[in-house]
């Protein structure tokens, strides 16, 4: 079935590279890691060294403080981001609220307000917690403060799914402007994780690295948990070009899959469905792609089991693919992480150049594709894929292509 084409209008974000998308794709272009060591004034039991913590100014300065205490960091990142997507799509909200949506992706919810309640629950003694704690909380904050923050009147909710919890939001909101339902959509994933007791969390499934993040290298430790937020403003082509527009890229298509094996262990057969069933919505061949954004986590059953299923759905094409993992440089961002690296991917589609994977010393054997090691290569690209595969089991990819009018 032949559907109105969807394209990108706006993007925006906050992340360990910076504060805006020109920041982010500056550090992404010249191969800088923005993992840095975990704030000295952290909680001495805490083992986890390395994070991707967004760099001063802290983004709440840039909201009225008024307003933050009815907001949960991750809440903030949306908000932000949401706000330079917005303004670069120049999207017309007063007249058209009611026909926008917004879909956020979000992998855990409310982690600062939690620790917050507790804290002073347990260790102060306090009866009753702060009255604005569910708000804050609550999963659909984000998108609903989004909404209340510029006008947003159409379908507005969270989708969660872990770590494809972004590109699972992106396939949503497709669908939606697919149907008719809405003309413009705001979408994206915001993820503040750098909390006392999400990084004792994360500690005890002992998957993070002690240094760095260092995709498909041989003596990889693990992931780097780190917070931000993208946001990108999809609209129907007919709807983008009546009102003059700027289309940065077209999302040629969403392919979804899920394992139902194992809880943490990623599937071939899982991972590599998703990408198949991508391709088909997209109507591109395995020829079609340039570019492969990878998951690339830093884990070694994740990395090794990607590369085998893009092997497995590009066969020889596989060869001349470039991928690369942007996390080795802003950090894994979990329900945000798709969103940054969907931004990734347009950016690398409108220069013609792959960012790189860094912190690779020694490539892993069984990660044996060109995976730009170290330094990003100027190559044009017609179409790429940028992958999410959870915990769980669920897998999701989205497909950007330049748009042709």
């Amino acid at each position: 079935m032949k559907h109105e084409p969807i394209v990108v209008t706006g993007l925006g974000c906050v992340s360990a590279l910076g504060h805006s998308v020109e920041e982010f794709w500056s550090a992404l272009q010249d191969g800088r890691c923005g993992l840095r060591k975990l704030d000295e004034a952290a909680p001495s039991d805490l083992k986890v060294s390395v994070v991707g913590a967004i760099p001063a100014p802290d983004p709440c300065q840039m909201l009225d403080a008024r307003r933050l205490a009815m907001l949960d960091r991750f809440s903030v990142l949306a908000i932000v981001a949401a706000k330079q997507a917005l303004a670069q799509s120049g999207l017309p909200l007063e007249h058209a609220g009611h026909r926008t949506g917004c879909v956020v992706g979000v992998g855990v919810a409310g982690g600062e307000a939690i620790d917050e309640m507790y804290r002073k629950l347990f260790l102060d003694g306090a009866r009753r917690a702060n009255v604005f704690t569910v708000p804050r909380v609550m999963p659909s904050a984000p998108a609903c403060q989004i909404s209340m923050a510029y006008g947003i009147r159409g379908p507005v909710f969270t989708v969660s799914s872990a770590c494809a919890s972004s590109n699972h939001a992106i396939a949503t909101a497709v669908w939606l402007l697919r149907s008719g339902v809405i003309d413009a959509a705001v979408v994206g994933g915001t993820e503040a994780p750098l909390t006392y007791g999400i990084l004792k969390a994360w500690e005890a499934l002992r998957v993070m690295a002690p240094d760095t993040c260092r995709p498909f290298d041989r003596h990889r430790k693990g992931l780097v948990l780190a917070e931000g937020a993208g946001m990108v403003v999809l609209e129907r082509a007919d709807y983008a070009k009546a009102r003059g527009a700027e289309i940065l890229a077209q999302i040629a298509g969403v392919g979804m899959s899920a394992d139902a094996a194992d809880l943490v262990a990623p599937t071939l057969e899982g991972t590599a469905a998703a990408i198949r069933a991508c391709l088909v919505d997209a109507h591109l061949s395995v020829d079609d792609i340039d570019y492969v954004n990878a998951h690339g986590t830093g884990t070694v059953a994740n990395d090794i089991t990607e590369i085998k299923a893009i092997k497995t759905v590009f066969g020889d094409a596989a060869r001349r693919l470039s991928i690369s993992s942007t996390k080795s440089m802003h950090g894994h961002a979990l329900g945000a992480s798709g969103s940054l690296e969907l931004i990734a991917v347009v950016e690398a589609i409108r220069h013609g150049i792959v960012p790189p994977t860094v912190n690779i010393e020694e490539l892993d054997p069984e990660c044996d594709l060109d995976v730009t090691p170290g330094h990003a290569r100027e190559r044009p690209i017609r179409a790429a894929i940028s992958n999410a595969f959870a915990f769980g089991g669920t897998n999701a990819v989205v497909a950007v292509k330049r748009f042709e009018d």
